[in-house]
């Protein structure tokens, strides 16, 4: 299983187009097979900086993502709008054990 965690800065007088382009990313990573979880979230602190929390069964499932045409889109239609190159980890989760917690 593979966690994905993204930061993501939009420039001000952006966020309500990343929030709208997102969720239709969102809408068609949870229909793949292999995705477990997509959220996104954002700082109660910082308007302009958003969370992405996204589970993947496995690393053939985070590549096919990658290459889906409401990734691609939600890639190209959201990088203007950033106030920097977004920020991404991957992480191998602890609790809960295995897919079953998902």
């Amino acid at each position: 299983m593979i966690v994905y965690c993204v930061e993501v800065f939009v420039k001000k007088g952006f966020e309500s187009d990343f929030i709208e382009a997102t969720g239709a990313n969102r809408s068609g990573t949870r229909a793949e097979k292999g995705n477990l979880r997509f959220d996104l979230s954002r700082s109660a602190d910082d308007p302009g900086l958003f969370f992405l929390y996204e589970v993947y069964s496995d690393e053939d499932a985070v590549k096919n993502h990658k290459e889906t045409s409401h990734y691609l889109k939600w890639r190209d239609t959201v990088e203007p709008w950033m106030e920097k190159k977004r920020y991404g980890r991957m992480f191998s989760p602890v609790f809960p054990d295995g897919a079953a917690g998902w």
